[in-house]
């Protein structure tokens, strides 16, 4: 103990003085959440219009409220890698979807730390947790591990559904289907008028968030579950170098995701998020550090990280504005009558309603194809 105290106060004497990310990670995560405030004022605005069937000022739908809707945006995704269509319904949607899978494949699960605002929440959360219990609380294995499968079951359920049981023909009826056009005034009115039952599953989120640190992120989010395996392929990774390693255990503390950074060479994990707390814990210069693996091995400043992330995300839903998919095609006109015939959209939300979708789209086809 006495050794390792020594090395630590000596390891504070020689640290350069290169100050830590986490304050401008702190802003752009901010900074994002504002956003999403943002557009949720628009997007109420919005909805005030269709509520008022037109009387009330209109606001122009908020495109990046299509973020809010990952599945939809998942199966555009799907729709694009079978066709190589970019579909009209939520475009801004797929292309922050594309956006966040490239962030993903560079700089590893970046943007549950850096962007995600659901992820902000809960790090808040969690700072909140250990102030009152002074230490942050850790699940037995036998737990974790099972618990943390959850998110992949969830996964693996969406992608069942979407890869196996849906055709392409069966994909694009889908997302040209009314429900799907007005999905995300369906989900604001979800929020809007939320159900005592989802209120009550919010508040257990919240409370287990201040016991178990990142408890949705963690072991339900299946959106994060999807990025930590695209992750697994980023060439970019933290390493540590065991020479100069001292041992003191702080990059561990540090970690909101409980890995044992001190014990392995290279994180190679799903749980991940390239937050860079680990690197600004320890004391020992160029001993933790994010290193491009391939094609040979090279430091990455942080800064570089804050950069690129920022840079990924602008550079491509840019790219949908220059291009013109960002707004979808929908007139007020449309969205008025939807309003009005909305309670009546269902979804087929199990595998024996895709099958049946599946069948119709196919016989409606093939009805068609004998005219």
């Amino acid at each position: 103990m006495e050794k390792t105290k020594f090395k630590l106060e000596k390891a504070k004497i020689i640290r350069n003085d290169e100050k830590g990310i986490q304050k401008t990670r702190f802003i752009i995560q901010s900074l994002f959440a504002a956003l999403c405030i943002w557009i949720g004022i628009e997007f109420y605005l919005f909805n005030q219009y269709l509520e008022t069937n037109g009387a009330a000022a209109f606001y122009s739908r908020p495109p990046g409220v299509d973020g809010f809707l990952p599945i939809s945006s998942f199966m555009s995704f799907y729709l694009f890698l079978k066709t190589g269509i970019i579909h009209n319904a939520h475009p801004a949607g797929f292309f922050i979807f594309l956006s966040i899978i490239l962030m993903s494949l560079v700089f590893g699960k970046s943007f549950c730390s850096w962007f995600c605002p659901i992820g902000f929440i809960s790090e808040l959360v969690g700072d909140f947790g250990e102030k009152i219990f002074k230490r942050r609380l850790k699940l037995p294995k036998w737990l974790d591990y099972p618990l943390r499968s959850l998110k992949y079951l969830l996964l693996g359920f969406l992608v069942y559904s979407v890869v196996v049981l849906m055709s392409t023909l069966a994909l694009k009826a889908f997302l040209d289907s009314p429900y799907n056009l007005v999905s995300d005034v369906k989900m604001y009115y979800f929020f809007a008028n939320i159900s005592q039952t989802a209120l009550i599953v919010i508040g257990v989120l919240f409370v287990l968030s201040i016991l178990i640190r990142n408890f949705w992120c963690r072991f339900l989010c299946p959106y994060g579950a999807l990025l930590g395996i695209f992750s697994l392929l980023s060439p970019n990774k933290i390493q540590r170098n065991a020479k100069s390693c001292i041992d003191c255990g702080l990059c561990n503390k540090a970690c909101p995701s409980f890995i044992k950074v001190d014990k392995v060479k290279t994180v190679i994990s799903d749980e991940c998020s390239t937050c860079l707390n680990c690197v600004d814990a320890c004391p020992v210069k160029d001993t933790l550090q994010l290193n491009i693996l391939l094609p040979k091995k090279k430091k990455i400043n942080k800064r570089f990280v804050a950069i690129g992330v920022v840079s990924i995300f602008m550079i491509v839903t840019g790219f949908a504005m220059l291009t013109g998919n960002w707004q979808n095609k929908i007139s007020k006109e449309e969205y008025l009558m939807h309003y009005k015939l909305m309670n009546s959209y269902g979804h087929p939300t199990g595998t024996k309603e895709f099958k049946k979708l599946n069948e119709e789209v196919e016989m409606r086809n093939k009805k068609s194809n004998s005219q």
